[in-house]
């Protein structure tokens, strides 16, 4: 303790007062002496005109603390990356997602919970993320979190079968959640390429993803109405899209105990063949799909679906005694129809211009195009290309090639430009024409889940995986971290790109036939980049980054301040900014868990 000149303590006296109700607060520097038997006080002088900072640092020195500068009394050992994984799995434990995977806590099902967050924000191979988890590099502070220890890429692959095998009981809890007797289910099927030749599962086929040489594996996606994934189940890659629809129809009504439902496919996915032999023959099977363009082509020609019928209405109900007990609803899209005559008419000139270049080939001096074959193999390319070959009428000689457009197939397809028919058994008094062709558009909810899966979120290709039940795993795995993204999306909507009032959306568009619209709210916040309080409006992937910029530091007090040989070490988690808390507000999520 400091001591004055005569040996007397200085201190710092904090005096209240009051005057006309008003009370003041005095610092005085003061030196206390002992004058025979008596205590006095010595004022040195009047310190409160001086900030409170300042004042408690006096009054602490005067008492004999030591201070030293803040960045020589810490070191920060570590700082990871922390609120976007707070907001994940925070997300997760609201969904009760982890019961959804195992009643009993267990270390398999921490894993799989680390796999899902991880796959939600930054997807990677299993070695990528184990060493992320052992060296706390790339997945921020959740290995600390779940408290897993060493984490190696044979515990993930251990937690991949884990998941695997429990895919049935999983699926079962989500249909108990999302579908009851009666639902409206969408079903879709995706395909994704495959690294490697060593998979059961990977064959060629029909190629979704335009990787030539690559043989791929498909799998099928089961949504509830909103678009909220239910159940996904892995094919071999040469599957026809049909061929899976038996699985679904079985996992819906043995596994899930459904004695009623409306299944909703494109005209690719319930097809004719599978109606008369899957579908019809199912009591309380009701489906919604589409009518392929020869379908429409040939109601026209037999009359059943004339232009006239859309004078007054672009949605009209008709019936045809090719479809018995089916309803058929058509409907026309202007806008449609103008984009299908430009496309077509640039496609035609394309061509043209590409057929002319052979026309001059043959005409030419040096190195003559001739012969049919040859000709003929030019020309065939040409209209593979651009995929309008009906639409042209050839002449080939052997030194010679001529063509013109064939006016009359160009009329008669153009005449049903825009129009579309959706074709359903679902009775009338369950779904009106307007609701069915809703019901059908919904399927968009499914083509979003895929470029989520394979591009935007969670880039589920390519797949690496050997084992068929590892491939089935990873693609669980996917479902299930999109699961977490799509609740996450709607709690978000105000933050994000996203449409807030469907209600308000659905109430401006003109006909269900027309385009979608976005609310007006909507609209101002992708004019403006700002939401309606004033931020910045982001992405969901922008938005994790931006979270990703609360850290949790991992703080060491030097030694020399503690006095002992262990320093007490503590934890820091940044103060999130106005947006940032924000978005955990609206996530109904702590920031520390």
């Amino acid at each position: 303790m400091y001591r004055s000149k005569k040996n007397g303590p200085v201190h710092v006296a904090s005096i209240n007062s009051t005057h006309h109700g008003k009370v003041y607060q005095t610092h005085l520097l003061r030196r206390t002496y002992r004058d025979g038997n008596k205590v006095k006080h010595e004022t040195l002088g009047n310190i409160s005109h001086l900030p409170p900072h300042i004042i408690d640092l006096i009054k602490g020195a005067l008492r004999g603390e030591t201070f030293i500068p803040a960045s020589e009394a810490f070191n920060v050992v570590r700082s990871l990356p922390h609120g976007h994984m707070a907001a994940v799995l925070g997300a997760l434990r609201k969904l009760d997602m982890e019961r959804l995977l195992a009643t009993r806590p267990s270390r398999q099902r921490d894993l799989a919970v680390a796999m899902i967050v991880s796959q939600v924000i930054d997807p990677g191979s299993e070695l990528a993320t184990s060493r992320g988890f052992r060296d706390q590099t790339r997945f921020t502070s959740l290995g600390e979190t779940l408290d897993l220890g060493l984490v190696d890429e044979d515990d993930l692959y251990a937690g991949i079968d884990w998941l695997a095998m429990r895919q049935q009981d999983i699926e079962k809890k989500l249909a108990k959640r999302h579908l009851s007797d009666g639902s409206l289910v969408l079903y879709d099927v995706t395909s994704t390429y495959y690294t490697g030749r060593h998979c059961s599962l990977a064959k060629f086929g029909h190629n979704r993803d335009r990787k030539k040489g690559f043989p791929q594996i498909l799998f099928g996606l089961l949504c509830n109405e909103e678009g909220c994934p239910v159940a996904v189940e892995v094919f071999e890659g040469n599957v026809a899209d049909p061929r899976t629809l038996s699985a679904q129809m079985d996992k819906m009504r043995r596994r899930f105990g459904l004695k009623r439902v409306i299944l909703v496919g494109d005209r690719g996915m319930i097809t004719e063949a599978r109606i008369r032999q899957e579908l019809s023959p199912v009591e309380g099977l009701y489906w919604i799909s589409a009518l392929r363009g020869s379908a429409i082509r040939d109601l026209a020609q037999k009359g059943s679906i004339q232009l006239s019928l859309f004078d007054q209405r672009d949605l009209v109900e008709i019936t045809s005694p090719d479809y018995p007990g089916e309803r058929l609803i058509c409907c026309r899209n202007p806008l449609l129809a103008a984009e299908r005559a430009r496309k077509r008419e640039e496609l035609l000139q394309s061509t043209e211009k590409e057929l002319n270049k052979i026309v001059a080939a043959t005409q030419r001096e040096k190195r003559r195009l001739k012969g049919k074959g040859k000709i003929g193999l030019c020309a065939g390319r040409v209209l593979y290309r651009f995929k309008v070959g009906k639409h042209f009428k050839l002449e080939i000689t052997d030194d010679g090639f001529s063509y013109q457009r064939a006016s009359e197939k160009i009329a008669a397809e153009a005449a049903l430009d825009g129009i579309y028919v959706i074709r359903t058994s679902v009775p009338a008094g369950t779904l009106d024409s307007e609701e069915t062709v809703r019901r059908y558009k919904d399927l968009s909810a499914v083509e979003q889940a895929f470029r989520s899966l394979k591009s935007l979120d969670l880039k589920v290709r390519p797949i690496y995986h050997r084992l068929p039940n590892r491939v089935r795993g990873h693609i669980l795995l996917c479902m299930l971290a999109y699961y977490v993204i799509w609740h996450m999306r709607r709690w978000l909507a105000p933050m994000l790109f996203e449409e807030e009032d469907h209600d308000v959306a659905e109430a401006l568009r003109k006909s269900v036939v027309s385009p979608a619209k976005r609310s007006p709210a909507s609209e101002r916040k992708a004019r403006t980049k700002r939401t309606a309080e004033g931020e910045p409006a982001h992405s969901f992937q922008t938005l994790l980054k931006d979270l990703a910029t609360i850290v949790k530091n991992h703080v060491q007090p030097r030694l020399p301040l503690t006095g002992t040989d262990r320093a007490l070490e503590f934890d820091v988690v940044t103060i999130p900014t106005i947006l940032q808390r924000r978005a955990f507000d609206l996530l109904g999520v702590p920031l520390t868990m």
